[in-house]
């Protein structure tokens, strides 16, 4: 068993060597070198004139659609981050609004208002009274 494991490692390990070695002479071969380039450039060449043709025709090209569809991520990541705030913004207002207790205290402070405004409104008349009586046992006596 080790033997096969050991000739196949090294049958594998020729063959990837051997197959670098013919694809670095194939690569430093300048007319292929030549090719892959000139490949580019009519590749380079044909999408441009894709591009002109389409702008021609007022059709939006493979690079317009990517940035329209970049912007419109850009846009609905922005429109969720507001939904986002207008949910804790409304959550915001359902806990004050909803809030018992706030109207409680609101009612028990508008009650003591009322209770001091009686209180004001009775001692108004008391002292007139009681310095009518007061006056009225300086010129009596």
């Amino acid at each position: 068993m080790s033997d096969d494991t050991g000739l196949k490692g090294r049958v594998t390990r020729q063959s990837e060597e051997a197959i670098g070695k013919v694809a670095q002479g194939v690569l430093e071969n300048p007319v292929v070198t030549r090719a892959l380039s000139a490949a580019f450039e009519t590749r380079q060449r044909a999408s441009r004139a894709q591009e002109m043709a389409m702008g021609a025709l007022n059709l939006p090209s493979a690079g317009d659609l990517e940035r329209l569809t970049r912007r419109l991520r850009s846009v609905s990541q922005r429109l969720e981050t507001i939904e986002d705030g207008l949910d804790r913004l409304e959550q915001r207002i359902d806990q004050l609004g909803s809030s018992t207790a706030i109207d409680k205290r609101l009612a028990a402070i508008e009650a003591a208002l009322a209770r001091i405004e009686a209180t004001l409104q009775q001692p108004a008349s008391a002292p007139a009274a009681v310095a009518a009586e007061i006056g009225g046992e300086k010129h009596g006596d």
